[in-house]
């Protein structure tokens, strides 16, 4: 019976001390820009996870999914052209390539290998720049993570008559009163 009024009393204690009231300003942890920066540059999408947008991640990666197809197609005919050229200009007509020794000349197997070995440079540098672009989302977003965008946010274009400047004369203008 003892223990019963003593467990009553400890439960009764607790609900008490756990009802403490929270200050009306809480306090936020710190979100740190520098943070986000370095996890997208170790691992893209990384930063956009720590800033709790998890939404871009298959923009992310479906971008470098895109590029990286774009990349194995432009270096595998690239080498195929460019192995085709060399087939040619050594007179190979029954080579690997014969098919396309056979088709084309040699200014056409040239400028086709020149053609896309051009697509291959340009596949690499558009994923250089998904990937830098990848982590300035992930610093500014950090960088606006606290930022609140109220509801009372407004713009007002009012005509509004302006008073004399140097001409003695009241001219007419406009208004523009922001509110927030």
């Amino acid at each position: 019976m003892l223990s019963g009024t003593w467990l009553i009393h400890s439960a009764a204690a607790q609900t008490v001390a756990d009802t403490v009231p929270v200050a009306d300003s809480v306090l936020m942890k710190k979100h740190s820009p520098h943070k986000a920066t370095i996890y997208s540059v170790i691992l893209p999408g990384l930063g956009q996870i720590y800033n709790r947008k998890y939404w871009k991640l298959p923009i992310i990666y479906a971008g470098f999914g895109v590029m990286t197809y774009f990349i194995y197609t432009n270096t595998d005919s690239y080498l195929t052209y460019r192995s085709a050229y060399i087939e040619r200009v050594n007179g190979n007509y029954n080579g690997n390539y014969a098919d396309l020794v056979n088709k084309y000349n040699e200014s056409e197997l040239l400028s086709a290998a020149d053609y896309y070995r051009r697509n291959l440079e340009i596949s690499i540098l558009i994923t250089a720049l998904w990937y830098v672009l990848n982590i300035i989302d992930a610093a500014v977003d950090a960088h606006l993570y606290t930022y609140d965008i109220n509801d009372n946010l407004s713009l007002r274009i009012t005509p509004d008559l302006l008073p004399p400047a140097q001409t003695f004369r009241i001219q007419p203008g406009i208004s523009l009163s922001f509110h927030f």
